[in-house]
């Protein structure tokens, strides 16, 4: 069985399995819960300290569902379009994620470990899911690269629609501006997010940008609101104010 390894626990969250998931379920804790389940969020990716006290307002939004698609940039290795991995498994220090490798061939997605190997975006993302959500759940990773928004749209549009899955876009939004500059680049990008003004994110107004346009174009396609839960950045939670980075939660489809 080819299982993908941990590439930054202890580096991005605590690499201690019952330290995590009291972390996780703090961060949880402390944001409202209930209501209808969304089809799709849109989460932070930085390191747990910084990031997740944001984006566990967007997963106390979730709570089942059989298939999560979390989708996020890639970081480190070009990525040519959309890839998926051919793992098996992945694994953080909670447990193995199985991965639904059926849907990723039925989606025709191309397939590469290579970039997934060292890559944050998403797996900084399973141990809120694996937390928050029912045991039974399969993942289809998917890292985007310098990708056009109509592939992007086309490829996330039938997960979004599917009821049996559930989309996680993962990204930050400004980087490395003064907390006063961020709080303001940031408000105008979470207002674009909002309107699915997916022509007017900017490279600059988020990480993700491949990946986030596409969501909001499918999310356009189908007439499913986009609504902001939370919005602060890294000078609000752990940082200092004179270099700071975005980040929003925000539901897709209620």
């Amino acid at each position: 069985m080819r299982v993908r390894q941990p590439a930054v626990a202890g580096r991005f969250y605590t690499g201690d399995s019952y330290e995590l998931a009291e972390e996780v379920a703090g961060y949880l804790a402390a944001v409202p819960q209930g209501g209808a389940q969304p089809p799709g969020i849109i989460v932070p990716h930085a390191g747990h300290i910084y990031s997740g006290p944001v984006a566990a307002h967007a997963y106390a939004t979730l709570r089942s569902t059989p298939r999560v698609v979390l989708a996020g940039p890639a970081h480190f290795i070009a990525v040519d379009g959309m890839v998926a991995p051919t793992t098996q498994m992945w694994r953080t220090p909670l447990g193995d994620v199985e991965i639904d490798q059926e849907a990723i061939a039925a989606a025709g997605l191309p397939q590469d470990d290579y970039p997934h190997a060292p890559e944050h975006s998403l797996e900084v993302q399973l141990p809120f899911l694996q937390v928050q959500l029912e045991p039974g759940w399969r993942l289809v990773p998917l890292l985007v690269g310098r990708a056009d928004p109509e592939m992007v749209a086309d490829v996330l549009q039938g997960f979004l629609a599917d009821p049996d899955s559930t989309v996680v876009l993962s990204t930050d939004l400004s980087h490395y501006l003064t907390y006063e500059q961020a709080r303001a680049r940031d408000a105008v990008t979470a207002g674009q997010i909002v309107s699915r003004a997916w022509r007017e994110i900017d490279d600059h107004d988020a990480c993700g940008a491949y990946p986030l346009r596409g969501l909001l174009l499918a999310a356009q396609r189908l007439d499913m609101p986009v609504r902001l839960l939370d919005l602060h950045n890294s000078g609000d939670t752990a940082g200092p104010h004179d270099r700071v980075v975005g980040y929003g939660a925000f539901t897709v489809g209620l």
